[in-house]
């Protein structure tokens, strides 16, 4: 069943998000109504899933009367995510075993290209008020017509970032103390007058990121935004250290050492990561913590976590994975895309059990959260 719901949670966000093309508001919370929904019911025929996404996805009368019609043009007649109506896309191929391949290129190399809203659905920003309407834009709610744009500015502007944050501290005249072997080596020009005096102070250290970065189906709005973040502080910082998990953890690191964003996901398409799975951030963590905690959780680390919080393993063991973390670290970020919901509550079992060890919980959902992150790092 859980190999099932893996295939079908990224159907199921594409579905969303094409109803939405259709004149639907199937907004953020009700595609996480459907998600948990598909996955509590044991589903063997693709035919079963119309009634659950109807009820959770449907908003009006005239959304319920119309819904039929667009369920059968997005999933066809075969299995869910067989092909989509707005694309044609059809399903990823088989290997050689007979068995869907799941692998990241699907997802890396999607964006930008799937989902053509139809003409006069949206309209893309163009003039001087692009910038400040695409910083505020959820991700989630971007017609794809804006998504070129968007993704050429949000790179632009988070190197700028990190460019300020890497920057090298200049000299000042103003320190802790005297430096008084330098004073002295300067009064010897002067006939041993110390008229310039020098100073010390003590060395700033340098922080060190580590990034986790869920990649489970219900992330995939906000994924390959938050690998662009990623990316361009790995660009500018010495010591950062990138993980994607889903039930599992894969370090990355390595693979956005580039000079080009576009070269990194062409390696990332090739390297498995469970990409639009399901969620286990408490075993994610354990093994992150097994792994790596004693190499990269130092009290000079900042670890950050960019994840919806929606965990179908146990809560105690994410609670318990978390609070050790936070012991070694000199502070936990957990950046979330629900918090840009306008009532969202961090009440679901796992988010809840996290919350108690994380010293930052700021939104994810669009460029200018991602921007204003800039004071906690």
């Amino acid at each position: 069943m859980r190999e099932h719901y893996k295939q079908l949670a990224p159907a199921i966000v594409e579905f969303s998000r094409y109803l939405r093309t259709q004149g639907f508001s199937a907004d953020l919370r009700q595609t996480m109504t459907a998600l948990e929904a598909a996955q509590a019911i044991n589903i063997t025929n693709p035919r079963d899933l119309l009634p659950t996404l109807k009820t959770t996805l449907c908003s009006t009368p005239e959304e319920w009367e119309q819904f039929p019609n667009l369920f059968h043009a997005f999933w066809g007649e075969t299995a869910p995510g067989a092909r989509s109506a707005s694309t044609g896309q059809k399903r990823p191929p088989k290997d050689d075993s007979g068995t869907r391949r799941e692998d990241s290129s699907v997802f890396l190399h999607s964006t930008g290209n799937q989902n053509p809203v139809q003409e006069g659905t949206a309209k893309a920003v163009h003039g001087a008020s692009a910038l400040e309407r695409l910083r505020k834009v959820d991700f989630s709610e971007l017609p794809s017509e804006d998504l070129p744009q968007l993704e050429e500015i949000s790179l632009r502007l988070m190197r700028r970032m990190s460019q300020r944050l890497s920057r090298k501290l200049v000299n000042s005249n103003r320190a802790d103390r005297i430096d008084l072997r330098r004073t002295i080596r300067r009064s010897i020009a002067l006939g041993g007058e110390p008229l310039v005096l020098a100073y010390k102070s003590r060395k700033t250290r340098k922080n060190k990121l580590v990034i986790l970065l869920d990649v489970s189906g219900s992330m995939n709005f906000y994924s390959l935004f938050f690998l662009r973040f990623a990316y361009a502080l790995q660009t500018h910082f010495q010591h950062v250290h990138t993980f994607l998990f889903s039930t599992n953890i894969v370090e990355i690191s390595d693979l956005l050492r580039t000079r080009r964003l576009a070269d990194s996901l062409r390696r990332l398409s090739h390297r498995p990561a469970g990409w639009s799975g399901g969620t286990k951030i408490g075993e994610s963590l354990q093994h992150f913590n097994q792994r790596h905690g004693k190499k990269l959780l130092t009290r000079d680390t900042i670890f950050i976590i960019l994840s919806d919080g929606w965990d179908t393993g146990e809560p105690d063991l994410l609670a318990s994975q978390l609070r050790f973390a936070k012991r070694s670290v000199h502070k936990v970020l957990w950046l979330n895309p629900l918090l840009g919901l306008k009532d969202y509550q961090p009440i679901t079992r796992g988010m809840a059990a996290a919350l108690p060890f994380i010293d930052v919980f700021s939104p994810a959902h669009n460029l200018q959260s991602l921007l204003a992150l800039e004071r906690h790092l």
